[in-house]
């Protein structure tokens, strides 16, 4: 009996069109609100995010029933890109370089996000799927390039990539908004990457 291809016929023209229209519409409303998160907050009206991606309210709540929703996708958005810019750099730069340009790009990604890390902090279970998210992605990313570093001699210590990530965060939760602005973050950081290059403390 000759296979069953109703399925695939269902995949027309049309079809595709619309999947490739609304994956459109998403990519433009996730867009949309990491903008007004970073300008606004996480409590922006979904109104003005609609507006800002050229949809309707409807088609935000279709694609993104609670904010929560939203969010996450916002998260995995910049956490993605972060990712994604580790490569550019250990092509670019000797370890050491690589390693310092790509947390400081991750500390710009945490203090620009206060608003989005208090509410993924906040408790509800609806983030609880992103701190694996987090773990399987981010932490790998930091421990080839800390691997990379002290196989090259540019580092001294040993550092645990999840325990390193977690000390930037927290010294980028401690700045103000204007603290922020100029630049203490990234005078903290730097402090922090600088002990790594300190030599091993004599026993």
């Amino acid at each position: 009996m000759p296979a069953d291809t109703s399925s695939l016929s269902e995949a027309t023209p049309a079809t595709r069109a619309r999947r490739a229209d609304a994956r459109q519409n998403a990519d433009a409303l996730v867009e949309a609100a990491t903008a007004l998160f970073a300008e606004a907050g996480v409590d922006v009206p979904a109104r003005a995010i609609a507006a800002r991606a050229g949809v309707g309210v409807g088609t935000l709540y279709r694609h993104f029933p609670l904010r929560s929703d939203l969010i996450s996708a916002v998260f995995r958005r910049e956490l993605n890109a972060c990712v994604a810019a580790a490569a550019p750099l250990e092509e670019a730069y000797p370890p050491g370089e690589a390693l310092d340009r790509w947390i400081m790009r991750y500390t710009q990604f945490v203090a620009a996000k206060r608003g989005l890390a208090a509410a993924l902090h906040s408790g509800d279970p609806a983030y609880e799927p992103l701190a694996a998210y987090f773990s399987t992605h981010l932490t790998p990313t930091l421990a080839r390039l800390l691997a990379a570093a002290r196989r090259s001699g540019e580092i001294a210590q040993e550092v645990d990539a999840a325990e390193f990530l977690g000390a930037v965060a927290d010294l980028c939760h401690g700045v103000r908004p204007e603290g922020a602005a100029s630049g203490r973050a990234e005078r903290m950081v730097g402090l922090l990457l600088a002990g790594l290059r300190a030599g091993e403390a004599e026993g």
